[in-house]
């Protein structure tokens, strides 16, 4: 009761933000003082059209919703930054408080963690002093010798990084629920085997599921291997080395690291994470992270699918054109892009902890900035005629279900939908985000659907889908 009682206390203050304030300068411009970063005082050098990426962040400082920051970095250079007072409140917190961002204020960030904790295994693993990702895990668990049956033998390192061990767990439905598996972590004497003495739902490697205790063995084999605390480790493989000397990175209730979240940094340096692997994980000449390591976390674990090595995946639209990103995310709305093809890092947090439509909102908001680049046009993109709205509502299509995924721990579901060459959709991207669940109930990956969609809020919208008798030979798909 005591441990709903909390959770219901958390959930109920995550929510109660209001719109802030702006903190900053109407456009952005970036502090001067203290600033310990290479400052780009006109974002034209930059490569920006600068009404642009000042309506860009203009519009961050308008918005009704509970943003706190953005940070935007390009070619090595801190470009523009707005930073907003809001309400917060950290994974223990029984009510929000008020805070006045600003660059030197820490900010939780929630599962980016998780994307750092995979950096520093691959710095680790550069030093010879973890195995290989193709190793079983439960070789580098001898305590857990008698769980090695049922298939959980064959759970690999890279199994647990690419989140597809197979183990049945459940992070959906938000994390102020009290019977998420991730809380479980907080409290659990042995949080190894509290993760792995579950049955197995998938065949190891077979399925993407979101599971924060993976990453948390993975850091405590870190801490095994390393003989040093996560903490101590990534002050003197990364922090350090990276400039980065204000930080913080919370312990569970028995004082342990955690690994799948809890670090707290500034949004300058989260965009300094950013830039290091922009640069193949090189800083200032020296070589950080390894570069095959860095290749490997940020390219997708299956062909065309979202999640590498604790690295999300995925593309905006401006003007018509596709432009790649790879990002940490974490609940609540704390960001960090990477846009390779522009040479761009957008770096974003935000205080709407469990509520998975933040994500929407800071997607367009990078599109603003995006689409302020000279590159893509230096401006928006241009209205869609009124036609071809109403013909991008009413398109249906024979396409092949592949998959439904779930992010930051099931508050947003989307399809992946192979479509038939020659369908001629104004749709040119294949993931498409569901609003009701009931509409893929039933159909599973493989199924032949026909879909209707539409362009909502800047996203491809699910809005009608059904299973149909697969397309055989002679028979035409539509």
């Amino acid at each position: 009761m005591r441990w709903h009682f909390i959770a219901v206390a958390l959930f109920m203050a995550s929510i109660a933000t209001a719109p802030a304030a702006a903190a900053s300068g109407p456009c952005g411009e970036p502090a001067s003082t203290a600033v310990r970063w290479s400052v780009e005082g006109d974002p034209a050098s930059a490569g920006f059209a600068a009404q642009p990426l000042c309506d860009a962040l203009r519009a961050f400082a308008a918005s009704p919703r509970n943003l706190h920051a953005v940070v935007v970095e390009r070619h090595g250079r801190l470009v523009a930054e707005a930073y907003r007072t809001g309400n917060d409140s950290s994974t223990y917190s029984l009510a929000a408080r008020e805070v006045r961002f600003d660059a030197d204020v820490l900010h939780d960030v929630r599962s980016v963690t998780k994307s750092v904790v995979a950096l520093l295994w691959g710095i680790a693993h550069g030093e010879g002093v973890v195995p290989p990702v193709a190793t079983p895990v439960l070789d580098l668990l001898p305590g857990l010798a008698d769980l090695r049956n049922v298939g959980r033998e064959r759970i690999t390192v890279a199994d647990m990084l690419c989140m597809r061990s197979g183990l049945a767990w459940d992070e959906g439905g938000g994390y102020g629920r009290p019977d998420n598996d991730e809380r479980g972590l907080l409290w659990r004497g042995d949080r190894a085997r509290y993760v792995f003495d579950r049955p197995l739902a998938a065949s190891p490697g077979a399925r993407f599921n979101y599971n924060g205790g993976l990453t948390a063995v993975l850091g405590l084999l870190l801490e095994e291997r390393t003989g040093m605390s996560l903490q101590e480790y990534a002050r003197r493989k990364l922090f350090e080395p990276l400039g980065v000397r204000d930080w913080a990175w919370v312990g569970d209730l028995r004082g342990r690291t955690r690994a799948y979240s809890g670090l707290r940094l500034r949004p300058r340096d989260m965009a300094r994470i950013g830039r290091l692997l922009l640069e193949d994980g090189r800083w200032q000449g020296r070589q950080l992270v390894p570069a095959d390591w860095v290749r490997a976390a940020l390219a997708p674990c299956t062909p065309g699918g979202e999640y590498g090595y604790q690295w999300w995946s995925g593309s905006v639209w401006v003007d018509g054109r596709q432009v790649g990103w790879q990002g940490a995310l974490g609940n609540g709305g704390q960001r960090l892009f990477l846009v390779p093809e522009l040479d761009l890092v957008v770096a974003m947090t935000a205080g709407e902890y469990n509520d998975g439509t933040i994500g929407r909102v800071q997607r367009r908001l990078l599109e603003q900035v995006v689409a302020a680049t000279s590159e893509l046009g230096a401006g928006p993109a241009e209205p869609v005629p009124a036609q071809r709205q109403e013909a991008a509502t009413m398109v249906e299509t024979r396409a092949t279900l592949r998959a439904v995924t779930e992010e930051d721990g099931g508050d947003r579901v989307y399809v992946h939908l192979k479509i038939v060459p020659g369908a001629r959709l104004p749709f040119t991207t294949l993931r498409f985000r569901v609003r009701d669940r009931a509409l893929v109930a039933g159909l599973a990956a493989g199924s032949s659907v026909k879909f209707r969609a539409e362009r909502i809020d800047g996203e491809n919208t699910l809005v009608a889908i059904r299973a149909v008798p697969p397309c055989v030979r002679f028979q035409p798909c539509d």
